[in-house]
């Protein structure tokens, strides 16, 4: 029996380490019993009808009976207007035999309501209003329009895709017949895939849903994918729909309408007059099918034209879940702005991490000892590299028994972590949700004594098999295993860990070996009589929603870090996340932006890349590229698989070790501005980083550019993808009166498009946009933590008004005091040839910090000198020169916390 434990696993090793993915291990919508189901329903012949004369009509909502003509059934219809210009669509059935599932916890407390006005009311249609938001029921078939300032933005049901699969028992008859669903897909009862069985014990229960976006020519969103930016046409006979079910997928293909690890159902379709979203609230699987008008073909195009019809653009989305309620949200912008707000509003924001988060972290499956890490870090010091957070894999562990230390490798983590805090470092550890079952790990003892397992179909503990070997997984939905799960985290439990130990929750799909898709059977049971089926994409959110309370409770005034794979739409309250695991090629490379982008649009905003691939070896221009590119994504990690070669940056040539160390420098030069722009985000929902059609929404051009990204709205960086780049084609948007100023020489470009630039393996085309101030650290330091003193320079990049602004917003860069108004957050601007500092809100924190330098980009030539005046340093006359077309002001020696102005003259 040992002997066919060990087979079976080290089968499984070599399985997930080398071999890419199998695509056939993984279900298409034609292998999914519901998927099929409900993307056979024919358009425009809805049985779906709204009993208007049952109308209910409250401050805020109005309730109709909605009825299934063709099988007799009743529902409840509930449409609900939202503060901050949003609708709510929720239909139940009203008499099931099985309650459905309706998700708890995910969205950031109810929702504000808006009071609305009901406009008409007929038995045929409803007209309601609140703003300039105006929605109208319509009775036979049943379908809702949306209207913005009254313009038809969406249609929900306008193809009649709209299904509530109700409860039956099998076998039901329908007018002397048997029931349809049953007849034409066996699968709808039990379902076989592979060698797996789904028993399906209540039967089927999909929803579908159609929505039409009128005069969108694109859309975006539907994390996580490994695919372009701009959502692609999928249809019989083409792509597959986009699937939502977390799974685990290494080296996942790209170009994929492949599920992977983390699904957020928020799609935005966007024209150059209105960004609209649609928010489906449903952890169960998912299949997403897009039309968009301008992918038709050329033959339809043809027929057009003959025809004389004008084609009208328009976007169809049609969401498919395999269980729950009907819970979608309207997002009516009008702006992609206002919709990114929008959807925060509803699943919150991402708290302010801690400052070192943000700056590089190295892993690698595994560090393997104390002494390799302590190495590690010296020798990134030997060569002038800087590193704030070393990561430790399964392999610290004893025996892979997560909330243990290996005896022999890590018998002194206290000694390992003092060595590495006494230099501004860090450490996250890896803790995944699966159990070892082993008799005497306390773990698994609480957990099977105290009956906090996942059970079978039969209510039996489930087993699976994961990196321990046979695993079992604790049910998470279950409030007491919630509680006693977070209590893990403290001192008390998990030995020498302290406040400078972070969290890694990786596997939290769930990822089972041996389990169908490499996840957990459906029929699984949790908490509430729930089978895993109807809250699956869940099962990674509420583990690190487990995590997030456990570090807070270890010390309530630390903001806690924590790194996961799963996630789900509210996932960025709690943990960053990264696009999993990646291949070491160029097209790995090219996938990282739009990936990050996309869940930056779904409010996941803390997000990055493996940095030259989990899987493989990168050849060392690859290498250079990966980083220079992951400078401009929020979160900046280098990690490789087990079976590749040592990779840390300090171990290639010298040349290799400048251009590494050159990018490594730039991350730590901005800082401040990720800092700054994080906090915004908390503030006000912002995404920290955004595709171009963001800033610049009327501009037709841009809609499909994801090889660039903004960070924030004053820097445009663009990745180099391709071996032996000699130039890139650079889009620089805006228009004649947009300034770009390219951050290598501080050159000046207009923002006319697309631009040719001459590149070499020494850095990327970045640039900073005119009008914009930007916040530097220059001083090169080994950790971010060492450069909490160190002075500013200002980067005034003048637009085509001589004027610039930004902001600069400083905490004490690790604790929750700034919720307490210990912060500044300060305002800059220059006008008039004046530079101006003061404080945006009225707060006493007090820090040493000081500007050492300005750089004005664009100055104004024949500037003699430059005064300063302050409080506490009165007029003083500062020192100028000329420099690569910039104005250099060299000390101006002022403090942040000071209000202060600086006149060229």
């Amino acid at each position: 029996m040992k002997w066919t434990i060990r087979i079976l696993l080290f089968s499984l090793f070599l399985y997930q380490t080398c071999f890419a993915v199998v695509k056939e291990n993984f279900k298409e919508c034609s292998q999914s019993s519901f998927c099929r189901r409900l993307r056979g329903i024919k358009p425009d012949n809805s049985n779906y009808v709204l009993n208007l004369k049952s109308l209910q009509v409250s401050d805020n909502s109005v309730e109709s009976e909605l009825w299934n003509s063709a099988e007799n059934v009743k529902f409840k219809l509930v449409l609900t207007a939202l503060a901050g210009n949003m609708f709510r669509l929720y239909a139940d059935e009203i008499s099931p035999l099985h309650k459905r599932y309706r998700v708890e916890n995910v969205l950031n407390g109810e929702p504000q309501v808006e009071r609305l006005e009901v406009l008409k009311r007929t038995e045929d249609e409803v007209i309601i209003q609140f703003g300039d938001n105006k929605a109208v029921l319509k009775a036979k078939p049943f379908k809702v329009e949306f209207y913005k300032d009254g313009t038809l933005v969406a249609v929900v049901n306008g193809r009649g895709l709209f299904t509530i699969e109700h409860f039956r028992t099998k076998n039901v008859q329908v007018d002397g017949e048997e029931n349809q669903l049953q007849q034409e897909d066996p699968g709808a009862w039990e379902e076989n895939f592979k060698s797996h069985h789904d028993s399906k014990p209540r039967g089927p229960e999909g929803i579908s849903l159609d929505i039409t976006f009128p005069g969108a020519v694109r859309s975006y969103g539907l994390p996580q994918h490994a695919d372009r930016l701009s959502l692609r046409t999928t249809g019989p006979g083409g792509l597959d729909p986009y699937r939502f079910y977390n799974l685990d997928v290494f080296e996942y293909l790209v170009d994929s309408t492949m599920a992977l690890y983390g699904s957020i159902p928020v799609v935005y379709a966007h024209s150059s007059s209105n960004t609209v979203g649609a928010f489906w609230l449903n952890p169960s699987e998912t299949w997403v099918d897009i039309n968009n008008s301008k992918d038709q073909n050329v033959v339809s195009s043809l027929v057009n034209l003959v025809s004389g019809q004008a084609s009208e653009s328009r976007v169809d989305v049609h969401f498919m879940s395999e269980s729950g309620v009907v819970d979608l949200f309207i997002l009516m912008g009008p702006t992609p702005k206002d919709c990114a707000k929008q959807y925060t509003q509803l699943t919150g924001v991402a708290p302010l991490p801690q400052y070192y988060t943000l700056a590089y972290h190295q892993c690698r499956w595994n560090y393997i000892t104390e002494d390799d890490v302590t190495t590690v870090v010296k020798n990134f010091d030997e060569h002038d590299m800087p590193v704030d957070t070393m990561w430790l894999d399964i392999e610290y562990t004893d025996g892979k028994k997560y909330f243990t230390w290996d005896p022999i490798k890590f018998a002194h983590p206290d000694q390992m972590l003092m060595n590495l805090t006494s230099t501004g470092r860090h450490l996250v550890v890896i803790i995944d949700p699966h159990v070892k079952r082993e008799g005497g790990y306390f773990l698994h003892e609480d957990s099977l004594s105290n009956d906090y397992y996942v059970k079978t179909k039969d209510g039996n503990v489930y087993e699976g098999w994961c990196w321990p070997g046979s695993s079992s997984y604790p049910d998470f939905f279950n409030p007491t295993v919630f509680d006693y799960y977070k209590a893990l985290y403290s001192k008390l439990k998990f030995d020498n860990v302290n406040n400078d130990i972070m969290i890694w929750n990786d596997m939290n799909e769930p990822s089972v070996f041996n389990g169908p898709e490499i996840t957990m059977p459906k029929d699984c049971l949790h908490h509430g009589g729930w089978e895993h089926r109807h809250l699956h994409n869940m099962y990674g959110m509420v583990y690190t929603a487990i995590t997030y309370e456990g570090l807070l409770q270890r010390n309530p005034n630390r903001r806690p870090f924590i790194l996961s794979r799963s996630h789900f739409a509210g996932t960025q309250r709690y943990a960053a996340i990264w696009t999993g695991d990646n291949n070491a090629d160029w097209n790995h490379l090219a996938a990282s932006y739009p990936m990050c982008l996309s869940e930056a649009l779904a409010g996941v905003s803390f997000c990055g890349a493996d940095i030259g691939g989990f899987f493989n070896n990168p050849d060392v221009e690859l290498l250079q590229r990966w980083y220079q590119a992951a400078v401009w994504l929020p979160f900046f990690r280098a990690h490789a698989h087990i079976d590749t070669r040592r990779r840390e940056p300090y171990l290639f040539a010298e040349d290799v070790r400048h251009r590494i160390r050159t990018a490594l420098r730039l991350r730590y030069a901005h800082l401040p501005t990720w800092y700054t722009l994080f906090y915004e985000h908390e503030r006000f929902g912002e995404p920290v980083v955004r595709p171009l059609f963001y800033m610049y929404p009327k501009d037709p051009e841009v809609v499909d550019i994801d090889n660039q990204v903004l960070v924030g709205d004053s820097i445009l960086a663009h990745m180099i993808s391709e071996s032996g780049a000699t130039t890139a084609n650079v889009y620089l948007p805006g228009g004649s009166s947009e300034y770009w100023y390219d951050m290598r020489d501080w050159r000046k470009y207009a923002g006319n498009g697309y631009t040719s630039f001459s590149v070499n393996l020494d850095s990327i085309p970045v640039f900073y946009r005119g009008g914009s101030i930007i916040c530097r650290k220059d001083r090169p330091r080994r950790a971010s933590s060492l450069m909490h003193k160190d002075p500013f320079t200002l980067i005034i990049a003048l637009d085509s008004n001589n004027s610039a602004k930004g902001t600069l917003y400083i905490d004490d860069n690790e604790s929750f005091e700034y919720r307490k108004q210990k912060y500044l957050y300060i305002q800059f601007q220059f006008k008039n040839n004046e530079l101006t500092s003061s404080l945006i809100d009225k707060t006493d924190y007090e820090t040493l910090e000081w500007i050492e330098r300005v750089i004005v980009l664009g100055a104004p030539s024949g500037v003699q000198k430059a005064v300063l005046t302050s409080k506490s340093l009165g007029s003083v006359d500062l020192e100028t020169h000329y420099s690569d077309d910039a104005l250099i002001i060299r000390k101006p020696g002022v403090s942040v916390r000071e209000s202060f102005a600086v006149k060229l003259i």
